[in-house]
């Protein structure tokens, strides 16, 4: 594998955004929390929320002593509410697992719920500053340009981490470096549609432009559409609960102008089934 660590953290040091979780003195829990908001959701949209839910809950003591429905509300618009019932139900393993600090080690953090592979090694580089390969979406998009030379990933693989290791430095702030840099090209310049070569510093060394940029093909699972589906229906039932503030909601109170009945019942029922909403005595209301 040609020398690629080495351009993308000189390219790092002059273009980083300035982003939260990067500013000294940020903390673990910082950037757990982070993290979780950071799955499938754009870093612009996470920004506000993630000040606001630390001010709140400074720490994951902070927020298990809080009820779930609280971090459901807080969540507010972020999609994929799930991962705000994950991080409460983190916070309350850290805890009493933990001592209420979050944990170094990757196969501790990945105990706790609602932590993968990837945001696991995330904590313990981004956080901790120890040496592990760290792979996103964007990652394996450079990944699968520069090193392999295809126009998209394929589905996530084990091979992605290992490919990771070997661009690695040695220096464990060096590997945390270009981690970062991997995955920050990717996002502003390596990006999935009409990517900004002239902008890259490993273009020379890229194998996707020096077989002539190729289309390989895209298998990634492609995102149903949000306007009509269960999905959005899912999130208008949400928005009646945490516009309720505690109270619980009469069931034929919740979106009743909905324009397809059975798709809100569907939606109402997939909640319960997720541990979103709690049901009784003909209400609904957020997890107590």
């Amino acid at each position: 594998m040609p020398d690629l660590a080495t351009p993308l953290a000189a390219w790092f040091g002059q273009n980083a955004r300035d982003l939260p979780w990067r500013r000294e003195g940020f903390g673990a829990w910082g950037v757990l929390v982070s993290e979780f908001m950071l799955q499938q959701t754009p870093v612009t949209r996470v920004v506000p929320h993630l000040e606001a839910w630390l001010a709140r809950w400074p720490t994951p003591a902070v927020l298990a002593a809080d009820a779930p429905a609280e971090a459901v509300r807080q969540w507010a618009n972020l999609g994929y509410p799930r991962r705000a019932l994950w991080l409460h139900r983190a916070a309350v393993e850290i805890r009493d697992r933990h001592g209420g600090v979050v944990p170094r080690d990757v196969d501790q953090l990945l105990a706790l719920t609602g932590i993968g592979d990837y945001t696991a090694r995330a904590v313990a580089v981004f956080a901790y500053g120890d040496r592990h390969p760290v792979v996103d979406t964007n990652t394996r998009r450079v990944l699968a340009r520069a090193v392999e030379g295809r126009s998209q990933p394929g589905p996530p693989a084990k091979r992605d981490l290992a490919v990771m290791e070997a661009m690695l430095p040695v220096g464990v702030h060096e590997a945390a470096v270009v981690n970062a840099a991997v995955m920050e090209l990717g996002a502003t310049v390596c990006i999935a549609r009409a990517p900004r070569c002239a902008d890259c510093p490993i273009a020379a060394q890229c194998a996707w432009r020096a077989a002539g940029y190729p289309d390989t093909g895209d298998a990634r699972r492609r995102q149903a559409r949000y306007e009509g589906s269960d999905r959005q229906a899912r999130g208008a039932v949400l928005k009646t609960l945490r516009d309720a503030a505690t109270r619980a909601v009469p069931l034929d109170e919740v979106v009743p102008d909905w324009p397809d009945a059975l798709q809100r019942d569907r939606a109402i029922d997939s909640l319960i089934a997720d541990g979103l909403a709690e049901a009784s005595a003909g209400t609904l209301r957020l997890p107590a």
